[in-house]
């Protein structure tokens, strides 16, 4: 016979069974003295003190019992439901005139103990509960979830039926997903990870930008593993009350622990576990260290045997705590990255699953039009797309819809409504055709894809769209004369046709001067300067605007700087002058397809190739 192991009595269980039975006994209290009252009120008659009077003489009252503030006189016989008669008492000289009618009386002291409690009592309930009421209100309004359940965790359980989400959901990281099966493995076969004396990490931290699917991994390891998924977000431990985050993390590993083997996953861990004393510039925060010291001390304080691991993301890794990365803490960190051109391929037929794709859409030419897009990206892409199909009426989703969704997600929405005068048209058309004609002149760039001259987005009078061959991870220094070159195509363009400069050029020379400071400052490509790095590493996980991260450069001199500065500009001309050398060889063909552009308004691939075909390919050699 199969014996079941003993459990141990849960105390929180104990505590609700034992309120529910002191609710029960105070309702039949309540309902006992209601009774009470209710059939004091059925026997008695209340009448004038004259009627008492003629009761009495009339001999229909047996006794009288007399209270403080009334009289009551019991009736010999029944006046139908009613067994007494009560008035109002009169002093003084009730008892002398009671005496002469040789009626037995009584005297009772009235108690009133009951009523006077209850005259104290109920205002001071409604007070509090108006209080709570006011608390509660503001307290949801404030996301505090109410007064008792403050220092309680927040974390959704999800119980592996309705997670949703296996790794058959996930695509374009297939090096994380390998390494997030292993804990799979072990959740559900823990002996046989311990067999040769080996456990799992603690903790596995899920590093990448925005959008790469971090989260979605660590449902996944849930829903395969088939284990409950406690899932909090880094922000929702700190509070405005000191010592509730702390006491928020204590609750959420009891919770995890009783349920065990379970996983913890923590979003956005950068809000909880920042370095402790870094951005003292910025203002300190006690409430967030405590709450870290708190974590630190439960990671160390529970066993891996038992089946508990930590899931944590984060896209900003160098501004965490030193003692969260150690080893026994998060000891395993996990790269997810944006996903190659295999990759999107893979990530787009998820998506697209439930799409009506035209026959002839090819995803591989949708993964060519998206090289840096996240997993999120791609699906904002495909939502766009079908959008864009239905929108045109039309009955299947086709490549250019894939097209217009990439346009609109990277040069933005277009605006018809802003109408260029004439002159506008004609130097945006020459500044987009000089891009245009300077990438597909030199060796080795990117194609073209589409040049438009519809304003975009909120600066944008017009763009060029080139599509990369293949992802590349490594550029060489005459790719990136050759991008210079373009990016300063459109200026040379104005200068070389129209004699004159305008401020459409704005972020082309931005984009020119810091990739010269790059090749300068960080990659040493200035044989003047040497291969000497005189700005550190920035650290790629950030994906924050230029303008936005620290300036941290390398102390130099004077001289130096000057150097710098003279190296920088060099580059720049340089490519200004390769990109005037190439339109000035090709002036007929820029200004034949200005025209095409300016008559059409947008000319796709195959139109720039027609209009190309006499366009001379050169290699121009940089200037000294």
């Amino acid at each position: 016979m199969d014996k079941s192991p003993d459990k141990k009595p849960d105390p929180k269980l104990d505590q609700k069974r034992s309120l529910g039975i002191g609710v029960w006994f105070l309702a039949l209290a309540l309902l006992m003295l209601l009774q009470g009252l209710w059939q004091d009120a059925r026997h008695l008659q209340a009448v004038t003190y004259t009627e008492f009077e003629q009761a009495i003489g009339s001999g229909r009252v047996d006794s009288i019992t007399v209270l403080d503030s009334t009289l009551v006189g019991h009736l010999k016989t029944p006046d139908g439901s009613k067994t007494a008669l009560t008035t109002a008492r009169i002093e003084p000289d009730v008892a002398a005139r009671l005496d002469t009618w040789k009626v037995p009386y009584t005297r009772l002291h009235e108690s009133t103990w009951l009523r006077d409690i209850a005259s104290w009592v109920l205002p001071t309930l409604v007070f509090l509960g108006i209080w709570l009421f006011v608390f509660r209100t503001f307290a949801a309004k404030q996301g505090l979830g109410g007064l008792l359940p403050i220092g309680k965790s927040h974390a959704k359980i999800y119980a592996q039926t309705n997670t949703g989400v296996t790794f058959a959901n996930v695509a374009g990281v297939d090096e994380a997903r390998h390494e997030l099966e292993e804990v799979v493995d072990f959740l559900k076969n823990p002996q046989e990870y311990g067999r040769l004396g080996a456990h799992m990490p603690k903790g596995v931290l899920l590093v990448g930008p925005p959008g790469t699917g971090k989260t979605l991994l660590a449902r996944a390891v849930a829903g395969e593993a088939n284990v409950p998924f406690f899932s909090i977000s880094g922000s929702e431990f700190v509070e405005m009350f000191v010592g509730v985050g702390a006491a928020r993390v204590r609750d959420l590993f009891e919770q995890a622990r009783s349920k065990a083997p379970a996983i913890i996953f923590i979003d956005e861990l950068d809000a909880l576990g920042r370095a402790r004393g870094a951005f003292a510039g910025m203002g300190g925060h006690d409430e967030k260290e405590q709450t870290l010291n708190q974590l630190l001390s439960e990671m160390d304080g529970f066993d891996a045997s038992v089946g508990l691991i930590i899931l944590a993301a984060t896209n900003r890794p160098e501004v965490l705590d030193p003692a969260l990365l150690r080893a026994g803490r998060f000891d395993r960190q996990v790269l997810v990255d944006r996903p190659d051109r295999k990759g999107r391929i893979d990530i787009l037929k998820v998506h697209v699953h439930k799409v009506t794709l035209d026959p002839s859409v090819k995803l591989d030419e949708v993964a060519a039009l998206t090289p840096g897009f996240s997993g999120a990206d791609l699906a904002n892409l495909v939502n766009e797309a079908t959008l864009a199909a239905t929108r045109r009426k039309a009955q299947s989703v086709a490549l250019i819809d894939f097209t217009s969704a990439v346009e609109r997600i990277v040069a933005g929405l277009e605006r018809k409504s802003r109408l260029l005068n004439a002159t506008e048209r004609r130097a945006v058309a020459f500044h987009e055709m000089g891009h245009a004609l300077v990438a597909l002149a030199q060796k080795g760039t990117d194609p073209v894809h589409k040049v438009s001259i519809i304003p975009r987005g909120i600066g944008s009078l017009g763009y060029t769209i080139q599509r990369p061959s293949e992802d590349r991870y490594l550029t060489t220094q005459p790719e990136l004369q050759q991008k210079m070159a373009v990016l300063l195509a459109g200026r040379a363009a104005e200068k070389l046709v129209l004699n004159t400069l305008s401020t459409g050029a704005v972020d082309d020379l931005a984009n020119a001067t810091h990739m010269a400071r790059d090749m300068v400052m960080r990659y040493g490509m200035d044989e003047g300067l040497g291969y000497v790095a005189f700005e550190p590493l920035r650290n790629r996980m950030l994906d924050l605007p230029e303008g936005l991260l620290p300036q941290q450069g390398t102390p130099v001199s004077q001289e130096t700087q000057r150097a710098i500065d003279h190296a920088i500009r060099a580059m720049v001309m340089d490519g200004f002058a390769r990109a005037t050398t190439i339109l000035q060889a090709n002036r007929a063909v820029l200004e034949r397809c200005a025209e095409a552009l300016l008559e059409k308004e947008t000319l796709d691939e195959a139109a720039i190739r027609a209009l190309t075909a006499d366009l001379v390919p050169m290699q121009v050699e940089q200037a000294a």
